[in-house]
């Protein structure tokens, strides 16, 4: 990337989640200096400092935070060795996610579609978030436990569709149903995938 500098040493990791938080309740075009000053007590003059502009400071807020995601994602995965276990664990972990966290993500999709050096790092997130899931697959096939009738990579994208999807749905104002009824329905549509394991 070639917007990132390098002032604000291991303050700057405070700041950026101070970003993110103001990210999640205002939106990329209403967070300003002035608000996230407000939200981490870091004076304008040092954001400024640290970032140089109001756009390079969110869009490094939301790679921080994208990456900081697939980092716990990685760590839910290698806790668990059965592949259908670590299947619903990476599941649990993608629905479970915090109000917050789904805007953030939302805010992040929505401006990587218009912004070339986000676009790319979406890529390379999009690509280590499917990896576990994908792994899981293919690993439960090698082992016998998943037969599914189309192959891993589909398989996974529908699962990692269905999630981006839920996020979506989740952030929309109005009713909803309950995160335990979604899990419920998502993981039975796995199960058929998978060829009924679970």
């Amino acid at each position: 990337m070639t917007r990132r500098r390098r002032a604000g040493g291991t303050k700057r990791m405070a700041v950026l989640d101070a970003v993110a938080t103001v990210l999640a309740a205002r939106g990329y075009e209403n967070t300003r200096f002035t608000d996230v000053s407000l939200a981490s007590g870091v004076a304008i003059s040092t954001l400024q400092n640290y970032f140089g502009s109001r756009e390079d400071m969110v869009i490094e807020a939301m790679e921080a935070f994208t990456d900081r995601e697939v980092v716990a994602l990685e760590a839910v995965s290698e806790a668990e060795p059965d592949p259908w276990r670590r299947l619903v664990a990476l599941v649990d972990r993608s629905l479970h996610n915090s109000e917050s966290a789904r805007q953030v993500l939302v805010e992040f999709w929505r401006f990587a579609m218009r912004d070339d050096d986000l676009g790319q790092h979406s890529a390379h997130v999009r690509t280590r978030y499917r990896e576990p899931f994908l792994a899981a697959v293919r690993e439960g096939i090698q082992r016998g436990d998943f037969t599914p009738a189309h192959d891993a990579e589909a398989v996974t994208d529908l699962l990692l569709a269905s999630l981006a999807g839920l996020t979506l749905f989740a952030v929309q104002r109005g009713p909803a149903p309950s995160p335990e009824e979604l899990r419920e329905v998502l993981l039975s549509q796995l199960r058929s995938m998978l060829g009924g394991k679970g």
